[in-house]
């Protein structure tokens, strides 16, 4: 399961190369991918009108077929549900974590299980730590960084036309943090903001406008979201049915000792 992510401008990431980008510090065995940047941006001009457009498709990752990646998420399964930082940080590398936002922020000096700790908010009251630890290891797929060879983070990005998403860009006047794809094929799109209003849409896998005005819940968070369609019709889905294509991720390498977590892109404020 992904951490649910709110679309913003303050998301940003390449509309070709969506995977990751490399940063300018590096690694020992290579670079340190480059994630989302969160910045604060001028204030954004008013939206493009809605319009038609032409869906561009989207294949959602399958799990990474490897068994000892299997077998290391449940036992990240079993450390998160029981909050064992003991066992946790024999998940963890011991040195050379890294924690990028818009640059590392891990602190070489500490182990990783204190840099993974601070990156997550490990000891968060409200346990939602555990929590990214839980769904974590709830998530089969894996994406090895072009980059750097022997670096995989998770979870992996969906396949698409790179060159199509960008000519959907010119086609609408919008930006990439404009644009998610559905959780699930079939994806029902509502005619208001409500869980019992009528279903006007079932969407396919494709990319799906994402307008600014979603209606906010207690937390803050988005309950719906505000859809343009491709036929140029609007329409609501449940925040959590809708996925940005850029998100906190979760690095691991497979080294001797088998698979470690390797560091942590985006994360808590420092």
């Amino acid at each position: 399961m992904r951490r649910p992510v709110i679309f913003s401008a303050a998301l940003v990431f390449a509309a070709a190369t969506i995977v990751m980008l490399v940063s300018e510090s590096g690694l020992a065995q290579g670079q340190l991918p480059q994630p989302p940047i969160g910045f604060k941006p001028p204030p954004p001009p008013p939206p493009a009108p809605v319009k038609p457009y032409s869906p561009v498709g989207v294949t959602l990752p399958g799990p990474f077929s490897d068994p000892s990646f299997a077998a290391f998420r449940k036992n990240l399964a079993t450390v998160a549900e029981h909050k064992d930082r003991a066992g946790l940080a024999k998940l963890v590398v011991a040195q050379g974590f890294f924690w990028v936002q818009n640059k590392d922020l891990a602190d070489p000096k500490k182990p990783g299980i204190d840099n993974l700790t601070k990156a997550i908010g490990l000891n968060d009251p409200d346990g939602s730590g555990w929590d990214t630890l839980s769904s974590a290891a709830a998530d089969p797929t894996l994406a090895e960084v072009p980059q750097n060879k022997g670096l995989f983070c998770a979870p992996a990005p969906p396949k698409f036309d790179p060159r199509a998403f960008q000519a959907l860009f010119g086609q609408t006047n919008t930006e990439p943090t404009d644009w998610g794809y559905p959780a699930s094929d079939g994806t029902e799109v509502r005619g208001a903001a409500q869980p019992d209003a009528p279903v006007i849409e079932k969407l396919g896998m494709y990319f799906v406008r994402v307008l600014p005005d979603s209606t906010q819940g207690n937390s803050g968070a988005p309950q719906f979201l505000h859809l343009a369609l491709p036929d140029g019709k609007t329409g609501f889905a449940a925040a959590d049915a809708i996925m940005p294509l850029a998100s906190d991720q979760i690095c691991y390498t497979n080294e001797e000792g088998g698979w470690k977590i390797t560091g942590y892109i985006g994360g808590v404020s420092p």
